[in-house]
């Protein structure tokens, strides 16, 4: 079974319910995968609190430079690398073997709900500006491969949402947070079985399946 290391930052007060939600999808659908550890620059926040009720081996680590230490230093044995509300830069992973979740979709207005800095309610709140300024009409969220640069990996899915005049920020936010938590335990199953592929290097490599694509324009 594919074994998956999950990244996730969380707070010192909370966070985690993607980890969370992902632990408790594959144990719910017997031969998918394996969370066999979490990662948190948080050591004793909400991730931590989830790892410890869900009997998940739970790993500290600030980050650095080379993240391959953790494989070492754990003997974590994983293969898959998941980025659920990770805040650092990754270094040191398999590109093609990590991927992330991003709550904005990375598509849209040159990639400018992407990036360095931009994550939870920052993107929340660049969205919902957007989106009050008529330069989108959709928002949703946004799974790719991740390289050394933030949210600038191959896009391989992208859930799109209607906006629908006078919604409010908040409704926007728990749509966005609802699909995060259906979407990403099953892309990840995809991705994991092969369903899903990227040679590490060349975008143009990726390959998924008929109906879930989204590859930007080349």
């Amino acid at each position: 079974m594919p074994k998956v290391l999950v990244f996730a930052s969380g707070t010192k007060d909370g966070g985690g319910s993607g980890f969370q939600n992902l632990v408790e999808w594959s144990r719910a659908n017997p031969g998918t995968f394996e969370i066999v550890g979490v990662v948190s620059n948080n050591e004793n926040g909400g991730v931590k609190q989830k790892a410890d009720a869900l009997r998940v081996p739970f790993i500290f680590f600030s980050g650095g430079s080379d993240y391959s230490i953790i494989l070492q230093n754990y003997r974590i044995d994983a293969e898959w690398f998941a980025l659920s509300g990770w805040l650092k830069m990754v270094q040191g992973l398999d590109p093609k073997k990590t991927f992330n979740i991003h709550p904005g979709l990375l598509s849209v207005l040159n990639g400018r709900l992407g990036g360095e800095n931009m994550w939870g309610a920052r993107v929340l709140d660049a969205t919902y500006e957007a989106l009050q300024k008529g330069e989108m009409k959709e928002f949703g969220v946004s799974m790719h491969f991740v390289t050394d640069e933030y949210d600038r990996g191959p896009v391989f899915f992208e859930y799109r949402i209607p906006y629908r005049a006078g919604m409010t920020k908040e409704e926007v936010g728990e749509l966005t947070h609802k699909a995060e938590h259906e979407f990403q335990p099953k892309i990840t199953n995809m991705v994991v079985r092969g369903e899903i592929f990227w040679d590490g290097t060349d975008p143009s490599s990726v390959k998924v399946p008929a109906g879930y694509a989204f590859l930007p324009p080349k």
